[in-house]
């Protein structure tokens, strides 16, 4: 799954499209590397998100195309 997708998916960042600009912005890293939105996401990877003084650091646990808003954080664990 595109790394913007997933962002939206498990509901780290509320649109696709913010999540995309995020990216291109070089706010997001994977596994210590700034990632492009196209980055496919797999299952144990790293994503740091950086908003102004805040970073949030997680490990991707499973990777679904839909889920409900309940069970959206499931997806990842914060490190």
């Amino acid at each position: 799954m595109r790394l913007d997708k997933y962002l939206k998916v498990s509901r780290l960042i509320k649109r696709r499209t913010v999540a995309n600009e995020a990216c291109d912005a070089g706010k997001i890293s994977v596994n210590g590397k700034v990632a492009r939105a196209s980055y496919d996401v797999k299952v144990g990877d790293i994503i740091e998100i950086k908003f102004g003084e805040r970073v949030t650091k997680v490990r991707a646990l499973a990777v679904k195309e839909a889920v409900s808003k309940d069970s959206a954080s499931e997806l990842y664990e914060i490190l």
